[in-house]
Parts: C-alpha cells; sequence; structure tokens
C-alpha cells in the first residue's frame, strides 16, 4: 500500500492551515525597531519558491542583486563589487575587519560613540587585531578634527573604521568628512564604514567620502527579510586582501573570487532570503529609490516626534542631530513608569518597540524604518496614550 498526501481530508488540512499562517502573518505586530523590521507581504510571499543554489535562475538573481547594490550605492561595477555574506550584519562587518586588515603590520582606527562602535572594537579584541579606539560622548557626533589630529600623529593605521548611524541613538556620523581626511592624510589606509541602518535611506557619497568597504543588511533599509548581509567592497582594496582571513566561512577575498568565477557562493546560501531581496529591490525602485524611502521615513520621523513631543516624552539627543532612522526618548520621570510594564502593554497592542543601547542615559527606542507608514506611527502614538493611562501616568508628562 502506498500512502501519499493527496486525500481530500489530507487537502483540506493543508487549505486550513495555509489560511491561517496567511491571517497570522497579516495581523504580525508592527515592529518600531533596528532590526529585524517589517516586511511586506510580497516581499515575504517572494521567498516561498525552492530553488537550488546551483540553479541557473538563482545564480541569475545573485548577479542581479549584486549589481543592483552597486548602482544603489551609486558608483560604478568596474571600481566597485557587492559581496554577499551568510549570516546578519554583524556578520559583514567581522567579515571586513578580519579580511582587510594584514595579518601583520596592520592596525586599525576604531571611532565610536555608542554600542555599535564598541561591538567592532570586541571583534577586533577576540581576533586580536591591533586597534586605537578613540570615543566620543554618545549623544554627539564623531569630530572630524580630532579624527585628523590623530592620524597626524600617528601614520601607521592601515583601517579606519566609523559606524554611519550609530543606531544606539540614532546618531548619524560624518562618514563622508572622515573619509575625505583619511584619504588626504594616510592615502593608502583602507576606510570602512558601518552603513547598517542608513544605506538606502540616508546620503552616502562613497566616492566623495572615499569608501573602500560599506556594509549593510538585508533587513534594513532595503527592507528584505533577515538571513544574509553585504558589502560594497572598492575592487582594488579587495583585491589586496588574499591570505589576510583569519576565518575560512568569512573570508570576503575568497567569496568573491568564488562569485565572479562561477556566480555561485563557496557555501549554502540564503536561498529564500535572496529571492525576496530581489523583490525588496524592486519595491524600493517603485517607491522612488532612496530619495523616495527617506521621503517616508522623515515623515514617519515627523509624526512620530510632534506626537511625542506633544505627550511630553523628551528626545535624547538634541535639535542639532538631523537622523531620522530611529529615535532615543529618555525614560520619563513619573514614578509609576516601568520600562517593562510599558514595553510589554505595548506589546500586547502588537506595538514593538525597543530598549535603548546608550550607557549614560535610561532611554527606549523607536523606529521609524521598514514596512511602516505615517499611519503606522500615529496609531503609535495612540497606543502609548492608552498605556501611560493604563500605567497611572498623566499626560503631557512635565518633566
Amino acid at each position: 500500500m502506498v500512502l501519499c498526501w493527496s486525500s481530500p481530508a489530507s487537502t483540506q488540512h493543508r487549505r486550513r492551515f495555509s489560511v491561517s499562517m496567511k491571517s497570522k502573518t497579516e495581523q504580525g505586530k508592527k515592529l518600531f525597531t533596528p532590526g529585524p523590521l517589517g516586511t511586506s507581504m510580497t516581499v515575504r510571499e517572494a521567498a516561498l519558491p525552492d530553488l537550488g543554489s546551483r540553479d541557473v535562475v538563482f545564480i541569475e538573481k545573485v548577479k542581479y542583486l549584486r549589481s543592483r547594490l552597486v548602482q544603489i550605492a551609486g558608483v560604478n561595477e568596474e571600481d566597485y563589487t557587492t559581496v554577499p555574506i551568510q549570516g546578519s550584519g554583524t556578520f559583514a562587518v567581522e567579515a571586513v575587519i578580519q579580511t582587510a586588515v594584514p595579518r601583520k603590520g596592520g592596525k586599525v582606527l576604531l571611532l565610536e560613540n555608542g554600542a555599535y562602535g564598541k561591538r567592532i572594537v570586541k571583534m577586533c579584541e577576540y581576533l586580536d587585531v591591533p586597534y586605537h579606539q578613540e570615543s566620543f560622548p554618545e549623544d554627539q557626533k564623531v569630530d572630524v578634527n580630532r579624527v585628523a589630529d590623530i592620524l597626524r600623529a600617528d601614520n601607521s593605521f592601515t583601517m579606519v573604521s566609523v559606524v554611519h548611524c550609530e543606531t544606539s541613538s540614532g546618531v548619524i556620523n560624518p562618514a563622508m568628512e572622515v573619509g575625505a581626511a583619511v584619504r588626504e592624510i594616510i592615502p593608502d589606509c583602507v576606510f570602512f564604514v558601518d552603513a547598517m541602518s542608513s544605506f538606502g535611506a540616508v546620503p552616502l557619497d562613497m566616492m566623495a567620502g572615499s569608501v573602500d568597504f560599506m556594509v549593510s543588511s538585508a533587513n534594513k533599509c532595503l527592507q528584505g527579510i533577515p538571513g544574509f548581509s553585504y558589502t560594497v567592497a572598492r575592487r582594488r582594496a579587495l583585491e589586496k586582501c588574499k591570505g589576510n582571513s583569519r576565518s575560512l566561512s568569512l573570508d570576503l577575498y575568497d567569496q568573491y573570487q568564488g562569485l565572479e568565477a562561477t556566480g555561485q557562493f563557496r557555501f549554502t546560501p540564503a536561498t529564500h532570503t535572496m529571492l525576496a531581496f530581489c523583490q525588496a529591490l524592486k519595491e524600493f525602485d517603485e517607491e522612488g529609490g532612496l530619495q523616495g524611502r527617506s521621503a517616508r521615513y522623515k515623515e514617519n520621523r515627523r509624526v512620530i516626534r510632534e506626537g511625542m513631543r506633544k505627550l511630553g516624552f523628551t528626545e535624547f539627543l538634541d535639535a542639532s542631530h538631523e537622523g531620522y532612522i530611529i529615535t532615543s526618548y529618555n525614560f520619563p520621570s513619573h514614578p509609576n513608569f516601568d520600562f517593562k510594564t510599558f514595553y510589554s502593554k505595548l506589546n500586547e497592542k502588537d506595538q514593538v518597540i525597543y530598549p535603548g543601547k546608550v550607557l549614560n542615559s535610561d532611554c527606549f527606542r523607536i523606529g521609524n524604518i521598514g514596512d511602516l507608514y505615517p499611519r503606522d506611527m500615529s496609531h503609535l502614538l495612540e497606543c502609548i496614550e492608552q498605556v501611560c493611562g493604563e500605567m497611572g501616568i498623566p499626560l503631557p508628562l512635565h518633566s
């Protein structure tokens, strides 16, 4: 007797299961976080087909996304290329650090003003990569003049790294100005920009900033689903990296060579995530590219900023900061405020915010990116008002 799954009962079960899952997906929580982010239904549906990693269709998809990312970065494919890497954005950051810094004579100037800059410091410690950590206050931008003074005093650095949008606070650092200083003072020094939460929504002129390596992730401003990250790299800089890597799986040079030679990954790629990402790129273009995407995020930011101000919440950063990716808010001073309760009650209303990551202040964060629109920001404000009422916190707040 041969068993199969084509019986009326099993077919009916599959239909009920599909309807149930679709309903749950469509009614998912709204994510006001720095990642993972909300995605459109069409992006998620694009992940459904099963394709082999050596399938001709999949190889063409990878070729397309590698090319399109270079275009979005505003550079040309003769000088730059895209190297996708399996894993979250942190994987791509570590891949650059351990591939682009020589095993002998390498030294990194790490510019940090938040949690994600500190994460790169930790990577260097794990990898035993020599570095100098230059720290700046979490509520201030990296000081370009101070960076220039350091480079003039010590020309032994082989890499300078900076986080473009420090999402622990929302600060946008002057990456282009830092890169120009690096190129002027130490022309052969590699300049690395972690643009994880900014690429695709915040302008970054890679040519003007002399950026050699830039990293981001599928599930950030380009609004794919999690599963892979990528580096847009200057070919000349990347081709000097042979033999540097301290890791097999995170060897950007070897990954690049394999993709160039065969169009295939060395190890199993995130096939479904990459199919979804191609759809996300299509939707990015339909929205008007970087200008269209940034316009929506800015409007999201305006709605939440004005609404939170009316409710009496104060921002961690002062008005000199122009970032619109994520906003950090100080905890209210009211004795009834407890963040865990605040977070949980919002979560019960399907509104997911994020704890703060700054060290010197008690904050929470509200992201403006992903598949969010002004109406979502307005609804979040209504929910915040309701939760404060439930917690016995009168609004507007008083400092």
